[in-house]
């Protein structure tokens, strides 16, 4: 069976937004979406997301995926980057950032939050490692993210990106319980 894990995303829960409808179309009796919450999601810290997401992937293999949103897409990289390299099905990221605009980080609170997420390296190299299957979808007036990120996961991990219009963060904050682009993004995941 293949196994897909959500990791949702800073300030979030995995009943928020369009991953309780993801999960709804994509499970069947050949794939499971396995969903949970996060510790201190209001202060994200990376040791304790990558190690939550640790103690759920049970093995990394061809039949294993993730789809993150925001944070999450960050926190499969630093996990990824934890493992001996194996190759694994694939990776959608859903408003991935390596750096954020002034408006996520505008209050100190948040800034402390995000600069070890920013300023903490991550070894590329060794993610294209696990697999060559990675998109990322991006929306045109995300306000956390610069459009610029979009070049940043080319470059660096050869993504395949996509770019909405109009969805923000595309979070529950924005009105997104459902987008197109994530489930055929996920179900063309699944078939390479």
């Amino acid at each position: 069976m293949k196994k897909i894990y959500l990791i949702h995303c800073w300030d979030g829960t995995s009943s928020d937004g369009w991953y309780p409808w993801l999960a709804e179309k994509i499970r069947n009796k050949d794939v499971d979406l396995i969903k949970f919450d996060m510790p201190n999601t209001d202060h994200p810290k990376i040791e304790e997301w990558v190690e939550t997401l640790n103690s759920k992937v049970d093995s990394l293999d061809d039949k294993t995926y993730f789809v993150g949103h925001s944070i999450g897409c960050q926190t499969i990289l630093r996990y990824l980057e934890t493992k001996e390299t194996t190759k694994i099905g694939g990776i959608l990221f859903v408003a991935p950032w390596l750096d954020l605009l002034p408006k996520a980080i505008e209050d100190e609170d948040s800034y402390n939050t995000a600069k070890p997420w920013i300023n903490t390296p991550i070894d590329f190299e060794k993610i294209k490692q696990f697999t060559n299957n990675i998109s990322c979808i991006f929306s045109n007036n995300d306000y956390f993210v610069s459009i610029d990120q979009e070049q940043e996961f080319k470059n660096k991990l050869n993504a395949k990106t996509i770019i909405v219009n109009n969805k923000g963060h595309i979070s529950q904050d924005d009105g997104v319980f459902e987008l197109q682009e994530i489930l055929d993004l996920t179900k063309e995941m699944l078939m390479q």
